[in-house]
């Protein structure tokens, strides 16, 4: 977590770009992240870029296989859809491992992007995700720990 979440003007325009779905339904894995990165992607004027598991996304596509503490998984991205010298930012839902997020850095990286920062709504601290960043920032709401 940022050490000064209170004075970042970023988190209270993240917030302030979420609104609560009353019973919102929980399918599609993956897709929990395109509900924090479009609004936030609109709120600083920068474009949209999905990343998805395999076979979502229509077009040529490029992929980034990664391993999760339980098996193997990959995400894909439209050719093109990032240029090189480009900054980007990663939104997800949840850090558990890291290995999602390293992912679409990796990907990111590959196309020649700068990934800049990171930011997820939910953290596992106790998985450590966030030593597998390679210092990259990474931005939290809520820091999960078990009492």
């Amino acid at each position: 977590m940022s050490a000064y979440k209170d004075q970042d003007t970023r988190l209270h325009g993240i917030k302030t770009k979420i609104r609560v779905v009353p019973n919102f339904p929980k399918s599609g894995i993956e897709a929990r992240g395109f509900i924090f990165g479009p609004p936030i992607a609109l709120a600083i004027g920068a474009k949209f870029v999905p990343l998805r598991k395999p076979k979502k996304l229509p077009g040529k596509v490029i992929s980034q296989e990664y391993i999760l503490e339980y098996g193997r998984d990959c995400l894909e991205m439209h050719v093109g859809a990032v240029e090189p010298g480009e900054r980007a930012l990663v939104v997800d839902d949840l850090i558990a491992t890291g290995g999602t997020l390293c992912a679409a850095m990796d990907l990111l990286e590959r196309v020649g992007a700068e990934v800049v920062e990171c930011a997820c709504v939910i953290e596992l601290p106790e998985l450590k995700g966030r030593e597998r960043l390679n210092g990259k920032p990474l931005y939290v709401l809520v820091e999960y720990v078990e009492i």
